[in-house]
């Protein structure tokens, strides 16, 4: 352990990162090495020792991480998340406070029958507060969950979904703005990035 401008950093040589500084808050449990540059886990955060957290992660008070678990860069979250074996998340995801994820459909206590589903949170998702994402779906790129939604079925790139169950209700820009098509089927965020629906469910980057 370093301290730091009266801040404790712990520095691990591992095969993950030949040298891998990053933030721990003295009340966290991080039992994994393999933890990113410039990462800051929070307090009372319990990390499991399998678990793989990219560079630059923000990981917030009360959350807890399992083993099978890969987190990518730049990724934040937020207090209350609880993120089990099987679930992989991409760069730049955003999950607000207390989602909710699983990964069996079909839970007992003590199920020796237990089958792992694994869900895939791709790169630059956002989840909102208290949204559920139900094991064994995937959530596309830049794709906008709303608060308290309800995810059962896979949601595509940029998509913007919400309600129970959750269903499009739209596109969203990597910004976040809501798009508007044309009746041609392209649009220009005021961000600058232009867009072309190309079916119902699918938008594409031009």
């Amino acid at each position: 352990m370093q301290i730091v401008n009266g801040i404790a950093k712990i520095v691990f040589r591992t095969n993950y990162c030949n040298m891998s500084t990053f933030f721990k808050h003295k009340t966290a449990l991080v039992e994994s090495t393999k933890i990113g540059r410039n990462s800051r886990i929070w307090a009372y955060t319990h990390i499991l020792p399998g678990a793989k957290i990219g560079n630059n992660a923000n990981i917030c008070d009360f959350c807890f991480i399992e083993n099978d678990v890969v987190i990518g860069d730049n990724v934040t979250v937020k207090c209350g998340v609880y993120i089990w074996d099987g679930i992989t998340i991409k760069d730049n995801v955003m999950i607000g406070p207390s989602a909710t994820f699983t990964n069996d459909r079909y839970h007992r206590s003590k199920n020796t029958k237990f089958i792992l589903e694994k869900t895939l949170l791709k790169k630059g998702c956002s989840i909102g507060a208290n949204a559920t994402v139900i094991a064994g779906i995937s959530i596309g790129e830049h794709a906008l969950i709303g608060a308290g939604a309800v995810v059962t079925h896979d949601v595509p790139n940029f998509a913007l979904v919400y309600g129970n169950p959750a269903v499009i209700k739209g596109f969203v820009c990597i910004c976040a703005r809501k798009l508007l098509f044309k009746k041609n089927g392209e649009s220009v965020c005021a961000c600058g990035n232009s867009f072309k629906k190309v079916s119902e469910n699918k938008v594409e980057m031009l």
